[in-house]
């Protein structure tokens, strides 16, 4: 992929999740002008009347603090999904969306509204996390690893009382967080994979390189001259090897001044 394609690729990932954001604060603006609360679009546990809650309750929130905490993480969660898992992404955002939200309507607190955009973002969350994990692919496991170091303690939401004074809907932190890791173990297979690097086998490393054959004929090469000498000499009839003289041998021997003399002489 070429860097305009990226930077293209990029752009439009933040561009879409910008859109989906851009109408939560349009949602908030209208509560703040017009002078009203859309409360009441929420979800109300196990109550027919909170059902329409599972569609509406991330576009609303109780105040500016609290939309703009779902707003940032959101935006880089969501950027980060288009990006690497652009053919499945909006399948996983709508899973995401209406599993955390089917699954608040079901087992969450049934005397108060839940709504905010914060169980979509621990399902991003885990999602992320868990895929960089199962996927060990290289890019996907330092995104994991920022995540980490960016909403590590978002761990805490998930249980009961942390902070109770705020309202906040653990029960949506935790659904979310268990949505994201179902969906990462399902879409296992979809988007970017580790690399696997396979070594040829013996038998087609002798096919494709015959290093055997090569040496074989090395050595042949090696010992013709030798070979060919000795069929030469088996292959010569006797009476030529007969007709052969024998080498001439000189014997040289030494004999020391004085000794071996004739007699007589001086």
């Amino acid at each position: 992929m070429s860097t305009n394609e990226e930077k293209q690729r990029l752009q439009s990932s933040a561009l879409i999740i910008g859109v989906i954001i851009a109408i939560m604060w349009l949602v908030k603006s209208l509560e703040l002008i017009l002078d009203i609360s859309l409360a009441g679009l929420g979800i109300l546990p196990l109550k027919a009347e909170g059902l329409k809650g599972i569609l509406f309750a991330p576009l609303i929130h109780g105040s500016l603090k609290h939309l703009i905490s779902n707003s940032v993480p959101l935006f880089l969660l969501g950027a980060a999904l288009f990006y690497y898992y652009r053919s499945k992404a909006w399948t996983i955002l709508t899973l995401s969306w209406l599993l955390t939200g089917l699954w608040v309507w079901l087992f969450a607190r049934g005397s108060a509204y839940h709504i905010g955009a914060s169980g979509v973002v621990y399902a991003l969350t885990a999602f992320h996390f868990v895929s960089g994990i199962i996927r060990k692919e290289p890019r996907l496991v330092a995104f994991s690893l920022l995540i980490t170091f960016l909403y590590g303690s978002f761990v805490w939401g998930i249980f009961p009382g942390f902070s109770i004074e705020e309202r906040i809907s653990w029960e949506s932190h935790l659904m979310g967080a268990i949505a994201g890791v179902v969906l990462a173990y399902a879409f296992r297979d979809i988007g970017p994979q580790r690399k696997i690097y396979q070594w040829p086998d013996e038998d087609e490393d002798e096919e494709e390189y015959p290093y055997n054959e090569f040496k074989g004929n090395i050595k042949d090469t090696v010992n013709e001259p030798e070979q060919a000498l000795r069929e030469e000499q088996r292959d010569k009839p006797e009476e030529a090897k007969s007709d052969e003289k024998e080498p001439l041998v000189i014997r040289i021997k030494y004999v020391p001044e004085g000794k071996n003399k004739p007699k007589g002489e001086a």
